[in-house]
């Protein structure tokens, strides 16, 4: 009733202070300090991640796994703020994650499912450092400069002088930096920062140096002037004679002038956009920045972050793939599903859409999108793709290819019209859906709740579904885990639905209200939104809530086979399979293929993997044997080739092309050729698929006069490539070897020039 917790009621017992001083956390304090190496213990990051450590492990525990959304990303903000703080301790490797094992020492006793959990908890934990660690380092960097001196100073000069476009890159040198660039429309100005802390004869002589580098350079000719801030603690503070004085000598027009601290305040604001950006391309989440801005006494410009959130949001949803029927105004009556009982229903055409606009009739040969009073059509939702069929009169069909929502109730049939008249608001039509397709869809759907309670059972409860699209072909899941799903525990999810489905279990759709769907334990989507009543659906030991078609026992989903898995996104796997025919059919490819490679290795396909090692084992063996046989044949050349020498001022130089030599080859050679002409400079080349290896190799005696970098590339550019290496070895390659000849030929009258 007070608010004292396990923590606080601690510390009374324990005579102590402060929370982070209790026997709990102390542990967890000096664990952190060992993994980030940190003496001191007071150290306020310590306690951060100590009670972070906690946080995030036990949220693992209950089956939260980091996200981009809901409690997944509260945890993620919560991991990667605990990683910054061991950043900011100096910790550039993996540390967190290590914490788990002290944690579950100290608090496995009380959480025992903790200490079941804890490798993992330490796994998921790992994953997401792996992941922040990628950026964690680029975003610090920017961020650091972002709301640096140099950064605000260059805000400052850009809006003192009217300048809008700058850079904010800046290079620094002893006590010296520059601050950033101006693009003004009379050309480029160079702002240069000196700090209160750094001595004035010390920065005169840098900020000389600087200006007589930019003024000889003629790559710098675009910088007009350079203005040099003094960065100062009072309003006011006089300009020294040996500044002044570069200022009336230099060339460059050099502008001094000093700014306090308080000139700077009105721009102690990061950039919605630079917010963003860390946010969106950094993983940095804006609590996180927020955070590290604080410390610096720096502002965030949240509205501009919010604007930009919202228009990347408007951007994803104008790229998103909308279906016709979503832009369709409608004002009517409801449309009544009877699809669950039925796939063939009478009915009345009460609207007609063409183009997205309501008309009267529709014509041959046109597409549209039709409302029907009652339907055993399912439109689109819950991830079962909409059904497919036909609309049939007497004078036309309405061939439906697509059935989507116009809105919760009321479903549009879209298609194209064959037959002899237009079809009219008003007509009776038998609506038919087809059947095979339904009843493909219908396996695959029963087949995905069956597969996701296998998931969890093989995986553990943390997963969780994040989406899926069923079709009449497949059913495509996506979820939350951590890591790669192995072989074998494929081959579990497998087995355990394929042996629901021969249980043959009737299927179970209850109407209830969601308080007594919630009290039978049906799995609910986190963060989805359903009605005050909802559909229940119990399949083998699947219950879960949802309004698709499924089979009317799961013995009719026939066989289950996963096709495919892979990851999608950070935290994200997705897994395809297929059931019944689809099933079959992917099984009998897969017996067709194994059959053609039997026959290939002249196998039975019991033997194939014995058979396929003996083949791998063979060629390993030939690879090796071709190695020394031209190893052999390079020996044999090295001989033939030293006796083509030309001598030139006393130096042998040799360039040669060897047919069919791989790299290996000339370098074997060309050690050959050293040792036997003594003191030369060789080339060596030889053209496979269309391509040129060349290498160049100069004696050490001559390597002051002949570099093998320097001759090697004069080969290369007229064949088309470049290359370069050591004074004495040197490789490069070309694309085009029909010049080849001509650039060996050239290499005698190269060496001549430097011998």
């Amino acid at each position: 009733d007070t608010g004292m917790g396990l923590e606080r009621i601690s510390a009374v017992l324990q005579h102590v202070h402060s929370n982070y001083e209790i026997d709990l956390f102390q542990v967890l304090i000096k664990a952190a300090a060992k993994e980030t190496r940190t003496a001191d213990l007071k150290n306020n990051s310590l306690n951060v991640i100590a009670d972070h450590i906690r946080a995030v492990s036990f949220l693992i525990v209950d089956g939260v796994i980091p996200s981009n959304e809901g409690r997944g990303y509260v945890l993620r903000r919560i991991a990667r703020r605990a990683m910054r703080h061991g950043y900011k301790l100096d910790q550039k490797n993996l540390f967190f994650h290590k914490l788990v094992a002290p944690l579950a020492q100290v608090m496995g006793d009380a959480y025992p499912e903790l200490r079941n959990k804890r490798e993992l908890v330490a796994q998921i934990i790992k994953v997401e450092e792996e992941r922040f660690a990628e950026t964690l380092g680029i975003g610090m960097r920017i961020l650091d400069y972002e709301i640096s001196d140099e950064s605000l100073v260059v805000r400052w000069a850009a809006k003192k002088y009217g300048i809008a476009n700058f850079t904010l890159n800046f290079s620094s040198s002893e006590g010296y930096s520059f601050a950033g660039i101006l693009k003004g429309k009379d050309g480029n100005v160079a702002i240069a920062l000196k700090r209160p802390t750094t001595a004035i004869a010390e920065f005169t002589e840098a900020l000389y140096k600087s200006i007589y580098q930019i003024s000889e350079s003629p790559y710098a000719t675009d910088i007009k002037k350079v203005i040099v801030v003094l960065l100062t603690e009072a309003n006011r503070e006089s300009i020294p004679g040996s500044l002044q004085s570069i200022a009336n000598s230099s060339t460059l027009k050099v502008e001094i002038t000093a700014v306090s601290s308080a000139d700077l305040q009105p721009f102690r604001t990061l950039t919605g956009r630079t917010a963003f950006a860390l946010y969106d391309t950094y993983g940095f989440p804006l609590d996180l920045t927020a955070d590290i801005c604080r410390e610096r006494g720096i502002e965030i410009d949240r509205a501009a972050f919010e604007e930009a959130m919202n228009l990347q949001r408007d951007q994803a949803r104008a790229a998103g793939k909308f279906k016709m029927a979503a832009g369709i105004e409608y004002k009517g009556e409801k449309t009544q599903f009877v699809g669950y009982e039925k796939l063939e229903q009478e009915s009345k055409v009460i609207a007609i859409y063409r183009d997205g606009v309501s008309v009267d009739q529709l014509n041959i040969e046109e597409t549209g999108t039709l409302v029907l009073g009652i339907t055993p059509f399912y439109a689109e939702s819950g991830g079962q793709v909409g059904d497919e069929g036909e609309l049939i009169h007497a004078d036309y069909c309405f061939a439906v290819r697509d059935t989507q929502k116009i809105q919760a109730d009321v479903f549009g049939h879209q298609g194209v019209l064959t037959g002899s008249k237009p079809i009219r608001v008003g007509d009776s039509v038998r609506a038919q859906v087809n059947e095979t397709m339904r009843g493909r869809t219908m396996r695959n759907h029963s087949a995905t709740h069956l597969m996701h309670k296998a998931l969890r059972e093989v995986l553990g409860s943390h997963v969780a579904q994040k989406g899926s699209l069923v079709d009449a072909y497949k059913t495509r899941f996506d979820f939350s885990h951590h890591a790669p799903i192995t072989a074998d525990e494929l081959r579990r999810v497998e087995e355990i639905v394929n042996k629901e489905i021969l249980m043959n279990a009737a299927t179970q759709a209850r109407v209830m209200p969601i308080d007594e769907a919630q009290k039978t334990g049906a799995m609910m989507l986190f963060g989805e939104k359903y009605g005050d009543e909802v559909r229940v659906l119990d399949i083998g030991s699947s219950r879960e809530l949802c309004g698709g078609t499924h089979v009317a026992r799961t013995g009719d989903i026939g066989l289950f086979k996963i096709l495919s898995e892979g990851g999608v996104a950070a935290g994200v796997r997705r897994v395809e399979a297929t059931t019944g025919v689809g099933a079959l059919a992917h099984v009998q490819k897969l017996d067709a293929t194994l059959a053609e490679i039997a026959g290939a290795l002249k196998a039975q396909p019991a033997e194939l993997t014995q058979k396929i090692s003996a083949v791998l084992e063979q060629v390993k063996s030939l690879e090796k044997e071709l190695a020394r046989l031209k190893s052999k044949l390079a020996s044999s050349q090295g001989d033939d080739l030293a006796n083509q020498a030309k001598d030139v001022k006393g130096v042998k130089v040799l360039a040669a092309n060897l047919d069919g030599a791989d790299a290996k080859a000339l370098r074997e050679t060309m050690d050959k050729l050293k040792d036997k002409l003594k003191s030369a400079a060789i080339v060596l080349s030889a053209v496979n698929d269309g391509k040129v290896s060349l290498i160049a190799g100069v004696t050490a005696d001559l390597t002051s006069k002949i570099k093998a970098g320097e001759l090697v590339n004069h080969v290369a550019m007229q064949v088309g490539g470049k290359g370069g290496g050591r004074p004495d070895m040197a490789q490069a390659g070309g694309t085009d070897p029909t010049n080849l000849s001509r650039a060996l030929e050239s290499v005698i009258g190269w060496v001549e020039q430097r011998a």
